[in-house]
């Protein structure tokens, strides 16, 4: 039998996750606790699978407890999570059981009231956008998963991850704000700096729907160069060149149409000028944890 697992905090990510564990057989879904009773039916009738249930005091022991909850919650229902079966029927109902989050920024201390209680916890992060659940659900192969936790935490999310097809990599939960910090440049600020370049577009007279038409091509060839070559052999334009004349003139037309696009051109002038001195190396490729090795 797989084993059982408890889902609290079903929203874009929980579910996605909860179907495809359910889907794969990594994990029978047994109960899912949000907010509402309302939010626990649809994401039980998305994943396909557990009871919805209304409060902690409701859910059954199960071997595997995920926190799918937002940062600001996690340590507020694990500590409830644990409060919920201190006094249960149930006696050490956390000994041995297996609880994690789901969070980029916090670490697998968050989880220290589960821990207290014998617990093994873990953090798993995966590494995309959950904008579109239906999508991440269908693709999600591949997928490459931030991991930490102690060793039989890791040991018990092995086979999970492997089944629904995700790629571990080991992080330091020391640095693990470093690393969301660093999801948060390559996908949300992203898209901060091309909102950027479409509305200056816009501001020469190109109609939005072209302008996207003109930096799609643009981004994209960018993209594949600093992920092949690496960022300095990528970069191109007027720093590349040590062009600072041309610089200085996009930014002072950039001051005079938008300020705080000008704010952002110049903070991005400054660290593009200090990329531009680094030398030349390609990307090394990231490894894979052995999760055997941490069992």
């Amino acid at each position: 039998m797989a084993p059982t697992l408890n889902i609290i905090g079903a929203g874009r990510l929980g579910r996605v996750l909860g179907r495809l564990f359910a889907a794969s057989g990594a994990f029978v879904v047994q109960d899912v606790l949000t907010r509402s009773t309302g939010t626990a039916l649809d994401a039980v009738g998305f994943i396909g699978a557990g009871r919805a249930v209304g409060g902690m005091e409701t859910l059954r022991r199960a071997d595997a407890v995920m926190l799918a909850v937002s940062d600001d919650q996690i340590e507020q229902a694990c500590a409830a999570l644990a409060a919920s079966v201190e006094h249960s029927e149930h006696q050490h109902a956390l000994d041995g059981v297996l609880v994690f989050h789901c969070s980029g920024a916090l670490s697998s201390a968050a989880l220290e009231a589960a821990a207290r209680q014998g617990a093994f916890t873990a953090s798993v992060h995966p590494v995309r956008s959950f904008a579109d659940p239906q999508q991440v659900a269908r693709d999600f192969a591949g997928t490459w998963c931030g991991l930490e936790g102690d060793a039989r935490a890791l040991a018990l999310l092995a086979p999970a991850l492997a089944l629904i097809g995700a790629r571990a990599v080991a992080i330091d939960a020391d640095a693990k704000t470093v690393y969301h910090a660093a999801s948060v440049f390559a996908s949300n600020y992203l898209v901060t700096v091309l909102d950027a370049a479409l509305r200056a577009y816009q501001a020469a007279g190109i109609p939005e729907p072209l302008a996207r038409e003109l930096a799609r091509p643009l981004a994209f060839e960018t993209l594949d160069n600093v992920f092949g070559l690496g960022p300095r052999a990528a970069l191109s334009g007027p720093i590349a060149r040590g062009d600072f004349a041309t610089v200085a003139r996009q930014q002072a037309a950039l001051d005079g149409w938008d300020q705080p696009t000008g704010r952002l051109y110049r903070a991005l002038a400054k660290a593009t000028t200090v990329l531009a001195t680094l030398p030349s190396s390609p990307i090394a490729p990231i490894a894979p944890i052995n999760l055997k090795d941490t069992a």
